[in-house]
């Protein structure tokens, strides 16, 4: 049996040439994998002592001829085929390892590599006869089923060629999205998305028992937060408890920092805020955005902008069930007490969120794309456009009001007071029915503080529910062909108005 090595990462290469000789395997070799080869002493052939072609075009060419891919490609079932190969002085492949470019890490040009996908996919292709082999980590197996069964067996053989064709699509999903991101022009969406995704853990479940579920990530791509994520303790994460922990992680440190407050902490239950709040330090941040919604925060996520002490700790254990709570870090002290009081909630070590990339959402026969919804209109662009400006102390619940109200499903209510969230109405087919609960969870603290809508008024009895609740200041988009009549209707109750020109609708 003849075996074709052309690989860029050289992980386990020597131990896996040496066991293919031991077993009697020919190797033939191409490039860099030749010279690692005779470095290393193990016997071999150079892809031009079969090809009788030399390397060219700097090392484009190299393994792009018939020697090299009748002898992949071979059907020997077929006595025809056997035939060209005995014509041609050609034999057999039984064995290709090969894995490409590190084209991700280095982008360019001539790291979009040819000869070691089309090696691949022929492979591939011809895994009746041929085990093709692209992650170092197989090498092991391999070789330990040749040791076994005298052969790369048929199961394993379709394995591999299902692995390889899967590393081939991401190796080129990730070119073509290396030449949309270099695009000229405007930037638009492409006119095709490729995306390749590995599963990279298995959860409990899907949003409910009956449902399979899993993290995947993109292939080669920048790792996410989850990637590094320690977990100190509790139960398997389920679908549900990484799309929770998720958002809240992301409006946690969004909201870290505004109105010059050094810390915050935000509640989320089923997807949406119901405590959010700043403050000098953490604990005062997270006592805040409990109490604002104690009910709704049991069972809920937490996040947290700075490390968890042991004082901070014993607040948590003190309050309701939390399924999950992310920060980033924790004492040893308060590991200790979550195991010991809190041995099923999952205390999550994080590092910061990154930038998050198209959304996706699936629908008959395809998928709905969008970018991600960025908060563009910054607070020197929005227009107070009532009779009164809002305070200082109303300017930053503003912002903290309209920050979570973006984050909130919509139809979205969101009063602020004190830099702290008091009431949250979310997911209501009407706006005033979603000022209506925010009003309600409020419950009089509100008072002088600040609301929030994500889209305009189409009539003032939505801004008189919130008004009702006794904010001093609302910001919205504006927009509505009823403006000016809500812009009255604010005066009227002698509340001041700010317009920032961009609606934040979420579904």
């Amino acid at each position: 049996m003849r075996a074709l090595l052309s690989v860029f990462d050289k992980s386990g290469l020597e131990a896996f040439a040496a066991g293919l000789v031991a077993l009697g395997v020919e190797l033939i070799a191409s490039g860099g994998t030749s010279g690692a080869l005779a470095a290393a002493g193990i016997p071999h052939l150079k892809v031009e002592d079969v090809t009788g072609a030399p390397e060219m075009l700097s090392g484009r060419v190299k393994t792009l001829h018939p020697a090299i891919h009748g002898g992949i490609l071979a059907d020997l079932d077929k006595p025809s085929h056997r035939d060209d190969l005995a014509a041609q002085h050609i034999e057999p492949i039984g064995i290709v390892a090969c894995n490409l470019y590190p084209f991700r890490a280095e982008p360019s040009v001539e790291m979009i590599d040819i000869g070691g996908p089309t090696m691949v996919r022929a492979a591939a292709k011809n895994h009746a006869h041929v085990a093709v082999v692209v992650d170092p980590s197989d090498y092991g197996s391999v070789l330990d089923e040749l040791r076994r069964e005298g052969e790369v067996t048929p199961a394993t053989r379709r394995s591999l060629a299902r692995a390889a064709f899967a590393h081939v699509a991401a190796y080129d999903a990730a070119i073509v999205t290396w030449f949309d991101e270099n695009a000229p022009g405007p930037g638009e969406l492409p006119p095709t998305i490729h995306v390749a995704l590995e599963r990279a853990q298995g959860l409990r479940y899907g949003e409910n028992p009956h449902q399979n579920g899993a993290r995947y990530r993109v292939i080669g791509g920048r790792p996410g937060w989850w990637d590094s994520a320690v977990q100190h303790g509790g139960r398997e994460l389920s679908y549900l408890n990484l799309f929770d922990a998720d958002a809240a992680w992301r409006l946690v440190h969004e909201v870290a920092g505004l109105g010059g407050a050094e810390a915050a902490a935000v509640i989320v239950k089923h997807a949406n805020p119901c405590g959010v709040a700043v403050g000098a330090e953490v604990a005062t941040a997270y006592s805040l955005a409990f109490a604002a919604d104690p009910q709704s925060a049991f069972g809920g996520i937490v996040a947290l902008s700075g490390p968890v002490d042991d004082m901070l700790a014993a607040a948590i254990v003190a309050n309701p069930v939390v399924d999950v709570l992310v920060a980033p870090g924790y004492s040893p002290g308060a590991i200790s007490l979550f195991a010991e009081r809190r041995k099923n909630m999952r205390a999550l070590e994080a590092t910061p969120p990154g930038p998050l990339g198209m959304g996706f959402r699936q629908v008959d026969g395809g998928a709905l794309v969008q970018e991600p919804d960025r908060l563009l209109a910054s607070r020197e662009s929005w227009r107070v456009v009532t009779k009164l400006a809002p305070t200082p102390e109303q300017w930053r619940d503003l912002e903290l009001a309209w920050l979570v109200c973006a984050r909130t499903s919509s139809n979205a209510i969101v009063l602020a007071s004190g830099g702290q969230v008091v009431g949250v109405g979310c997911g209501q087919q009407s706006r005033v029915d979603a000022a209506g609960l925010a009003a309600r969870k409020a419950d009089g603290r509100a008072a002088g503080g600040a609301g929030a809508s994500d889209a305009f008024f189409p009539f003032r009895d939505g801004l008189d529910a919130i008004a009702d609740a006794g904010v001093g200041a609302i910001v919205q988009p504006g927009g509505s062909l009823r403006d000016d009549e809500i812009v009255v209707a604010a005066d009227e109750r002698g509340i001041a108005m700010v317009l920032t020109g961009e609606r934040h609708f979420r579904h």
